[in-house]
Formats: structure tokens, C-alpha cells, sequence
């Protein structure tokens, strides 16, 4: 071990890092740390001389990390998690906390929960803030990389997207799936049957975190596919394209009944086996070890049992 290398780098520079890799700015690094740009400007120097990697390039006003700026994240990550356990030797205490939780997710999932989870949260404990990034653009890839502490998401229960032991899969509400259509659907006043529900064009949806869905594999089997003329990366985008229309979309029946873009729209009980579906939390792990992640956990994990709330569309 080098410990003279070792020592001229310290839990400071760690931290600069992290935030660096969060905010490509040296100015919103400054502002979270309370320092001036100046003294991260000389922190990331040090970095990497001691590194040697550039670490960051400056295009345009964004700095872009590195390759191997990149591949440090998840290490940089844990080893400041842990070291900020090392101050909560008491109960966490969240009143106090001022700190950011990020959360990915869907725009459907997000409404889904929003009444029930984020409010109580923003108005109970207002030092707390908040990052809600698109699951499209931070998804599982946000958990690996550490720019994501938890993820929300609908999915199969029997089919979890990733089977790395590291990654926690936590069911928040079970679910069913429901087939979506316009009032003046030809199929509006008929009882759905699978002829039926696969010779009308359909509306697919596009996630990269989650493989074919289960009963899509299950039609599959039969030698049978639905005819996917559009997608769209969002229930509640779908749900708008079914008006005036004669597409059927195939969704969360919990969302559906809840979401003002279902309200009016015709719903219908699937005519086949599509499994288990579930919405989760995801998260690593090892994050857990945070106090201030853990408590939030728990506190999503409890909260979720009270009634979900429509959202009014006014």
C-alpha cells in the first residue's frame, strides 16, 4: 500500500469528485459545498496529478468526465456513503437532514405515486430535496453508476430486469394489466377475446431497463403477436393516442384508474395469462448503509400502504 499517495489525498477530494461527476460544473460543485470555485478548481488539479487522468474536459460549459472518471463513480460513491455513517452514530434524525435524494422513474409512475409519496414528504420535511430524473435517461444504468439513489418502476414480478445480488428489488403495490381503448372503439361494447383483442393495431411501450414483457412471451408460445404500430415511451402519452382512435393499449390497471389521461377511456380485462406485475423500488444494496437512504426507505416502504390518491386534472 502507498500510504504516502494515500495521504495526499483526502475525503475532500472524494467528495469534490462525486459532485463533479453529479453536476459537471465546478460553480454548482462550489455552491453544494459552500467553498469557492476556486478551491474546487484546486482540489480537481490535485486529483489529477495524484490520478494521473484529466478526469474532465471542458465542452462548452459542461465539463464531461472521463472513461476513467466514469468507471471511479461507483467506488467514489460507497467509500463516501460509508465514511458518512461514520457521523451518525445516533438515530437519524430527518427534520435535520439537508441533504438530496435522487429518484428515477416513469412520468406514469410518478403520478401514480405522487399524492401518496413525494407530497407528504416535501411538506413533513421541507430542508429535504429532491432530483427526480426520467427513468429513460437514468435508470438502473443511474444505480450502477451511483447517480441514482433509488429507481421506481413497473415490471414483471417473476421477470426483475437485473439478477445482480447487488441491486434490491422491493414490491411497492401489486398490480394487473388491463386493456385501454376509445368509447367509440368497435370493440367498446363487446366482451374482449383474443382474436378480437390481436386483430386491432396496438401501442407498445419503450423502456431499455425492461426485457419483453411476460405476456408477450406467453403469446409468443401460441405463435401469436400483436401488431405494434406505435411507441411511446409513457402510459400516460399512450393513453392520449387512443383518443379518436381504433388502438387498444394494454397498461397498469392501477394507473388506469387513476390517471386523469385514462379518465373516459374504456377498459377490459385481458382475454390471457399475462402474470404477476408489480411496481418497485430499486436500489443498491450497500446504499443502504446511508442512514439518510435507509430512512428513506423505510419511510416509502410504510407509506405506501395508505390508500392511493387520484390526482384531479384540474
Amino acid at each position: 500500500m502507498d500510504h504516502i499517495k494515500l495521504s495526499r489525498l483526502n475525503v475532500r477530494h472524494l467528495v469534490v469528485l462525486q459532485l463533479l461527476l453529479e453536476t459537471h460544473s465546478v460553480n454548482l460543485t462550489a455552491t453544494r459545498l459552500c467553498i469557492s470555485a476556486s478551491a474546487v478548481s484546486k482540489m480537481l488539479s490535485q486529483l489529477r496529478l495524484e490520478l494521473s487522468d484529466e478526469l474532465f474536459y471542458r465542452s462548452g460549459n459542461q465539463l464531461v468526465a472521463t472513461a476513467y472518471a466514469k468507471s471511479l463513480r461507483p467506488a467514489i460513491v460507497r467509500l463516501v456513503t460509508e465514511f458518512e455513517a461514520l457521523f451518525y452514530r445516533h438515530e437519524f434524525n430527518p427534520q435535520q437532514f439537508n441533504g438530496t435524494f435522487t429518484i428515477a422513474l416513469r412520468d406514469s409512475s410518478f403520478e401514480l405515486f405522487c399524492q401518496q409519496l413525494f407530497i407528504p414528504l416535501i411538506n413533513t420535511y421541507p430542508n429535504i430535496k429532491f432530483e427526480l430524473q426520467h427513468k429513460a435517461l437514468l435508470g438502473l444504468n443511474g444505480l450502477y453508476s451511483g447517480q441514482v439513489d433509488f429507481v421506481i418502476l413497473p415490471h414483471d414480478k417473476s421477470q426483475p430486469p437485473s439478477t445482480d445480488e447487488q441491486i434490491m428489488w422491493q414490491t411497492l403495490v401489486d398490480d394487473e394489466m388491463i386493456c385501454l381503448m376509445d368509447p367509440d372503439h368497435p370493440l367498446a361494447a363487446q366482451e374482449l377475446s383474443l382474436d378480437n383483442y390481436l386483430s386491432y393495431a396496438h401501442i407498445g411501450i419503450t423502456d431499455v431497463d425492461l426485457g419483453q414483457p411476460f405476456f408477450e412471451i406467453q403469446l409468443a408460445q401460441q405463435e401469436l403477436n400483436r401488431r405494434v404500430v406505435i411507441n411511446a415511451a409513457d402510459f400516460g402519452t399512450a393513453a392520449l393516442l387512443l383518443r379518436g382512435t381504433e388502438l387498444l393499449f394494454t397498461c397498469s390497471k392501477k394507473w388506469a384508474d387513476m390517471a386523469y389521461q385514462a379518465q373516459g377511456l374504456i377498459s377490459k380485462p385481458l382475454p390471457f395469462n399475462y402474470g404477476e406485475v408489480v411496481y418497485s423500488i430499486v436500489c443498491q444494496q450497500q446504499s443502504l448503509n446511508d442512514p439518510a437512504k435507509y430512512w428513506l426507505y423505510q419511510y416509502l416502504l410504510a407509506q405506501i400502504n395508505a390508500p392511493l390518491i387520484q390526482i384531479s386534472s384540474n
